[in-house]
């Protein structure tokens, strides 16, 4: 039940190995909604064929770009120029540092676990947390993404990328390519 690639989404949402169909349910929203592909590299904790996706009631799915991936492997091959902001909170740089850019991969990893040594150890200057207070593991990784895609998008509407409208609904700008 893939979806073709739509042209320049805004960012590629990046979830390695995701285990809990909610949370990539609510990750594919927030694609939708903000005009970013959703990436899923396998293996997965869930399915996503058209049967499994129903039954979840996610009905915005057939409006969303997902494309999957076989591994980490084929998805680094396929975008192996991309520039990738990998999310984790290990991380000591915080995403408000960060020069998000349009066309960036926000690399997530698994809800138990997050990415693996060999994702950050292999562009450790592009790893990035979100803030928060001592003590506390970390958040959901739904509200992960979604706080780094309305990050991202505040980057670009003072950028003139993208902007609302007088509705309050995003808009892509004439400075978007």
């Amino acid at each position: 039940m893939q979806r073709p690639p739509q042209p320049d989404p805004l960012f590629h949402v990046v979830l390695v190995e995701p285990e809990i169909p909610n949370n990539t349910g609510n990750a594919g929203r927030t694609c939708a909604a903000t005009g970013c592909a959703l990436h899923l590299v396998h293996p997965l904790g869930f399915e996503t064929d058209e049967k499994a996706v129903r039954r979840a009631g996610m009905d915005y799915w057939l409006s969303l770009d997902v494309r999957e991936h076989a591994g980490a492997d084929a998805y680094r091959a396929h975008h192996a120029g991309a520039r990738r902001w990998l999310l984790s909170a290990k991380a000591e740089r915080s995403v408000f540092d960060a020069d998000l850019r349009s066309g960036d991969h926000l690399v997530f990893g698994r809800e138990s676990s997050g990415l693996s040594d060999d994702w950050l150890d292999a562009e450790p200057d592009r790893c990035l947390s979100i803030p928060i207070l001592p003590g506390i593991r970390g958040l959901n990784l739904a509200t992960s993404v979604a706080t780094v895609v309305y990050l991202g998008l505040d980057r670009l509407r003072a950028r003139g990328e993208v902007g609302v409208d007088a509705a309050g609904r995003l808009e892509r700008t004439q400075n978007t390519g």
